[in-house]
């Protein structure tokens, strides 16, 4: 397929490109550091839309397994909108993913452009955010025990995840251990869900959270705003959970909605653990 658009044109996108990437998405209002686009574009691959020897769009992959991929981080300059470059930077996407399952979440914007590369809705993400609510420390039932988790449980987390997500993204883990704090929910001495918190954008980003049940996903994400009072932090929760009223209820107000869609079936989650938080709405 064709890679150019008028004068632009596709390449890869590499960490010299960080700078514009931060650029960029402060142009369409995202809130993202340049050490958030670090994290991203370490853990897949990108596609830089190059005009006039500028990076004016981007678009990002990642793969888990041999069967599936994430996509996102799809901007657009402003002024080079309407240009034909969204189609430009879906084709590559699509080129690159060949063979397998993709999903995103789009922004409302970015729907009907998904739609026509056969996307499809599969439900509705909401973001909460603002300054974390004054919550007590939920207290533990018989025996259950919260600890910050190491490399060490990495194992253990990866296995949570998997059965939550359907999907092998240990790697994704690891580079997270690395970069927040990770609790680990244990009940008679068996994972029972984990939660990570670490820096992202305004402020804090909790996510992702996998566990066995509400009660375990709640006191997670509570620990987590009990950790940062009135700091800003943020948690994308699939609508499905039911913690987005819960979440407001404490007064962690729902600040937007993402679509979640997909092309092709992806591995079916075994549980019995849930995703209750996204590690962000790129990576799912």
């Amino acid at each position: 397929m064709p890679n150019t658009v008028g004068a632009a044109h596709l390449r890869a996108l590499t960490p010299d490109d960080l700078d514009a990437c931060h650029s960029l998405s402060r142009q369409v209002g995202w809130a993202h550091r340049r050490e958030d686009w670090a994290l991203v574009l370490g853990l897949g691959q990108g596609l830089a839309a190059i005009a006039a020897g500028e990076v004016v769009g981007t678009a990002m992959w990642w793969t888990f397994g041999s069967g599936h991929a994430s996509l996102g981080s799809i901007i657009v300059a402003p002024e080079r909108q309407g240009a034909g470059l969204g189609k430009l930077l879906m084709q590559g996407l699509l080129d690159a993913t060949g063979g397998r399952s993709r999903g995103l979440i789009a922004t409302e914007q970015g729907r009907l452009l998904y739609a026509k590369y056969g996307f499809e809705p599969v439900g509705t993400v909401l973001q909460h955010q603002g300054p974390a609510p004054a919550v007590g420390v939920p207290p533990l039932g018989p025996g259950e025990t919260l600890r910050l988790a190491t490399e060490a449980d990495l194992p253990v987390l990866a296995a949570l995840d998997e059965a939550a997500t359907g999907l092998p993204r240990a790697p994704v883990l690891s580079a997270l251990l690395g970069r927040g704090e990770a609790y680990l929910l244990e009940r008679d001495g068996v994972a029972a869900g984990f939660s990570v918190l670490r820096r992202h954008g305004l402020g804090w980003l909790i996510g992702p959270v996998a566990a066995v049940d509400d009660r375990a996903a709640r006191c997670l994400i509570a620990h987590g705003l009990a950790a940062r009072p009135g700091e800003f932090i943020r948690v994308d929760v699939p609508a499905p959970t039911g913690l987005g009223s819960w979440l407001t209820e404490l007064g962690l107000p729902e600040a937007d909605t993402g679509l979640a869609m997909r092309c092709g079936e992806r591995p079916a989650p075994p549980g019995p653990a849930r995703l209750f938080a996204l590690v962000n709405q790129a990576l799912g």
